[in-house]
């Protein structure tokens, strides 16, 4: 399973949200925007405005610390 971290730097809820999925052993990979800006256009092509945001696949895009989500990931 593919999962996809969106972060920035000095993001609490990133920080977070990585942490919950290392806890839980699911690997994911890192964009981060502050460092990798092109990123930038594609979240807000897909809607988003605010970061974290987590792409996996069976669940929908979703952004912010949502443990409740992360969950079904980590399954």
């Amino acid at each position: 399973m593919k999962v996809t971290v969106y972060s920035k730097n000095n993001c609490m809820q990133c920080k977070m949200t990585k942490r919950f999925l290392s806890e839980h052993n699911v690997e994911f990979e890192e964009h981060n925007i502050t460092q990798n800006p092109e990123y930038v256009s594609y979240l807000k092509d897909h809607g988003f405005q605010a970061v974290p945001v987590v792409e996996a696949p069976g669940v929908p895009a979703f952004y912010g610390f949502r443990p409740d989500q992360l969950t079904k990931i980590a399954g």
